[in-house]
């Protein structure tokens, strides 16, 4: 079956999805199931070492499964070509390097590279005015012809959201997108991401964004998942407690009467 390219949302669904280093080895992830709805924005929970980080390593096919399957769109991932998958789906990870010999708006500009005929075929008026938009959203503009060595974390991470973006996704996978963000960054890129019409997953440390930003959250603990659903329905002070090991309480505050979660050893 060939892979819708088209620019809208996917489907994205795991059935028994479990992963381990080794054939013979400890799981680091046990069988995970979940089937997200096209267009909406899944955050990934749970403490250091739960499996966060595996999880979307799976999904943007990293890593193989050590069983299960993981579906775009009703197809296994892992049937499509290199550039199918790269076609309908981009991650933007922790990891960066910052030694690129590469302008920002150079680096942005490899986000097109699936969709080109050919590897190192010229772009046209298309990707150039799909490029600038890019730029444009995260307020890069100014730092377009800056090299990439020469900008902070935070602006790095931001050329990295806007590469995402000009590949043009149907699914986009975020690892932890608001580190060394400042807070009027951290508002911009979540405020983008709420608004993209594409399916997205993200890890998120902090639950109280994580509750305000997600249409649905999976928190996982020690490689299992102890729930997927809505924000309100998940993130609730018992399975927080569990996950986390600490006394999680939901507050109110005034006068936005908006949930919190505090917590406490």
């Amino acid at each position: 079956m060939k892979m819708n390219t088209g620019n809208f949302a996917a489907s994205l669904c795991l059935k028994n999805v479990s992963w381990a280093p080794f054939k013979n080895s400890k799981k680091i992830l046990h069988p995970i199931n979940f089937n997200l709805v096209p267009g909406r924005v899944l955050g990934v929970v749970g403490p250091n070492g739960a499996g966060k980080s595996t999880l979307l390593r799976l999904i943007y096919r990293y890593l193989v499964p050590s069983s299960g399957t993981i579906q775009l769109d009703g197809i296994d991932i892992w049937s499509l070509t290199s550039r199918e998958a790269a076609c309908n789906v981009a991650a933007v990870l922790q990891e960066q390097t910052s030694d690129f010999a590469l302008t920002v708006s150079e680096i942005v500009e490899l986000g097109r590279t699936p969709h080109r005929k050919s590897f190192g075929a010229a772009g046209g008026a298309q990707d150039a005015e799909i490029v600038y938009s890019s730029l444009d959203r995260l307020n890069l503009l100014e730092l377009s012809n800056r090299q990439l060595c020469t900008l902070s974390g935070g602006e790095r991470q931001r050329v990295m959201v806007a590469r995402a973006l000009a590949q043009e996704p149907r699914l986009l996978i975020l690892d932890e997108p608001t580190n060394h963000l400042d807070i009027r960054h951290q508002l911009e890129v979540l405020g983008l991401i709420r608004n993209l019409p594409i399916t997205i997953v993200i890890t998120l440390h902090d639950l109280n964004i994580a509750s305000k930003s997600c249409d649905d959250v999976l928190i996982l603990k020690a490689g299992r998942s102890l729930g997927f659903g809505p924000p309100d329905t998940i993130l609730c002070e018992e399975t927080v407690t569990d996950a986390f090991g600490v006394r999680a309480k939901r507050e109110r505050l005034m006068p936005s009467n908006y949930g919190h979660l505090t917590f406490q050893l």
